[in-house]
């Protein structure tokens, strides 16, 4: 049984980027809709040369309220979201055209999609995970949160391995998010725990480490806190630290990620370079060894590289000062295989040279 689907999508000011988006999901979508909140330059008419269904609306600094609002503009059987920054490249086309046929024969109310949103020196993904990317209509899903809104994923829960990229050509304004909390924050308190988390995680980002780690241990006090963002708060309550160079407290804090789900080879990386940090370079060797060991994540945010790259790279470092200079070179050429191009293998060449 055939499907319809709707591409529903908010944007503002994105001339830079929305045609290649809208392009570059070809015949997948039956309808385009696109909400506007503001543009001041040529998005809204680059947007009708793709579609007629183009809305304007007034932000009311609540990214849910506007990707509801793109929904109730939808008429198709799936709604499926993009930002404007996002593209669908190389055969990733072929599997959203596959998982569309699927769409029709298995029903599913959420499809759970990749998102590539980090990538290394040669433009592969280097940073993804899954993210809840189309829903039955019919499902009457909502969007949450004023900042990096969701939807929690709810019924028969398909997840596929087509992907989207988050190619961003500018880096925005970094702060834009972090003064959104701010704002709300001074008309009431942040109600739930995962808002807390994230405005930890904005306060981490632009390097008020005292404040988020104070707002990141509220957040981990809230049992309602879903475990794998408790994980990510104390990991990132262990990177406030090292920045603060309190490394026996970051020690603490990624510990303490232990508690909430096995070890991830990211975390483990944490606990070597804590140690790193200390001079302690035998038990850095350790933490390094067991992130090469550890086994593939399951779901949250995953980055290939502390499996393999970043452990290799920091066991050649580790192994120099201990002076173990044939296991340094060994380490070094393992981490050059997988990235030869990458800044600090390039660096690391010269000196073994």
């Amino acid at each position: 049984m055939a499907v319809k689907l709707s591409l529903c999508m908010i944007v503002k000011n994105e001339e830079a980027v929305l045609k290649r988006c809208l392009a570059s999901v070809g015949d997948l979508a039956d309808e385009i809709v696109i909400v506007d909140t503001g543009s001041t330059d040529e998005t809204k008419n680059i947007a009708r040369s793709f579609t007629d269904a183009v809305y304007d609306y007034l932000w009311k600094d609540d990214f849910a309220a506007a990707r509801n609002y793109s929904f109730s503009k939808a008429t198709g059987d799936y709604l499926m979201w993009l930002d404007a920054d996002d593209v669908i490249e190389g055969e990733n086309k072929k599997l959203f055209k596959e998982l569309k046929k699927i769409l029709g024969k298995q029903r599913p109310d959420v499809v759970m999609c990749r998102y590539n949103i980090g990538f290394d020196e040669n433009g592969a993904p280097a940073f993804t995970y899954y993210r809840e990317r189309i829903f039955k209509k019919e499902g009457s899903f909502v969007w949450q949160g004023f900042v990096h809104e969701c939807i929690p994923p709810r019924g028969n829960i398909l997840y596929s391995e087509a992907a989207i990229s988050h190619r961003k050509i500018s880096p925005g304004n970094p702060r834009r998010n972090l003064e959104l909390y701010q704002k709300a924050i001074f008309n009431a308190p942040l109600s739930t725990a995962r808002e807390k988390y994230y405005y930890g995680r904005e306060l981490y980002y632009n390097r008020l480490y005292k404040e988020a780690i104070c707002i990141l241990e509220d957040a981990l006090l809230d049992p309602t806190l879903w475990r794998i963002d408790a994980a990510g708060a104390c990991k990132l309550i262990a990177e406030c630290h090292i920045y603060l160079r309190d490394y026996d407290h970051a020690l603490t804090a990624a510990f303490r990620s232990f508690s909430f789900m096995l070890p991830t080879a990211e975390n483990l990386c944490t606990v070597g370079n804590i140690f790193q940090l200390k001079k302690n370079y035998a038990l850095a060797v350790y933490w390094y060894e067991r992130a090469l060991e550890a086994p593939p994540e399951e779901g949250g945010f995953v980055r290939p590289e502390f499996r393999d790259f970043i452990p290799a790279l920091e066991l050649s470092v580790c192994h120099y000062h201990l002076g173990n200079l044939e296991k340094a070179k060994a380490y070094h050429e393992r981490a050059r295989s997988l990235r030869p191009n990458h800044p600090s293998v390039l660096a690391n060449e010269r000196y073994f040279s």
